[in-house]
């Protein structure tokens, strides 16, 4: 009985770390059209799924530390501060338009494996990007205020960025698949050209949302 007692403060902790509210919520929040969406998808079809692996990884990295500090009051002092919150405004959309750029001019060696120009993103580069998304930043602000358990600063931490980092795992991973299935699609240099310039655009119309 006092066993029992003793844990039962761990398991109430424990259950509602995998709020299944929650886990819906970042699910519906990071899985539509965004900047890492779009990245990782043309990252896919321009590096295939092997390459991009360091990138997704960055990613998964980088989104939970996000959601971690936003539980810990991050959050709430950009929001406090509309001079900061612009300037990473104006780097998440300075940082996303050359990206756009350079997916609007990415050309592929003339190979029999059609090899494109460039190198992908590695871990710390997609993860340090998340630090300017505004995406990952709305996303984490809202469910750190609607679905918040009311836990000690830490919990609430671990919480946020462990249902962050493992929902986003599995979405990458859909996404960076995506993009390389597409590969087959794209042997044509015109098909290869449309769809690079397609991702291009909606890279760019991202970056205008920023300011929304």
């Amino acid at each position: 009985m006092r066993r029992g007692l003793l844990f039962a403060p761990f398991f109430c902790e424990a259950n509602v770390l995998f709020d299944p509210l929650l886990y819906s919520f970042v699910f519906l929040g990071l899985f539509s059209p965004g900047p890492n969406v779009i990245m990782l998808t043309a990252s896919g079809a321009r590096f295939g799924f092997q390459r991009t692996l360091p990138h997704l990884f960055g990613v998964v990295l980088g989104v939970g530390i996000i959601a971690g500090v936003t539980a810990l009051g991050v959050g709430a002092l950009v929001l406090a501060n509309p001079a900061l919150g612009l300037v990473l405004q104006i780097l998440a959309a300075a940082w996303i338009l050359w990206m756009a750029w350079g997916y609007f001019n990415a050309t592929r060696r003339p190979t029999t494996e059609a090899q494109d120009v460039g190198d992908p993103m590695t871990l710390w580069q997609g993860a340090l990007f998340q630090w300017i998304n505004p995406k990952v930043w709305a996303v984490a602000f809202a469910a750190s205020a609607g679905y918040g358990a009311g836990l000690a600063p830490a919990w609430e931490a671990a919480r946020l960025g462990l249902s962050f980092s493992s929902v986003n795992l599995g979405v990458c991973l859909f996404w960076a698949s995506a993009g390389a299935l597409l590969t087959g699609l794209l042997q044509s240099p015109a098909r290869w050209r449309v769809f690079m310039r397609f991702m291009a655009a909606l890279l760019a119309l991202s970056a205008v949302l920023v300011f929304r």
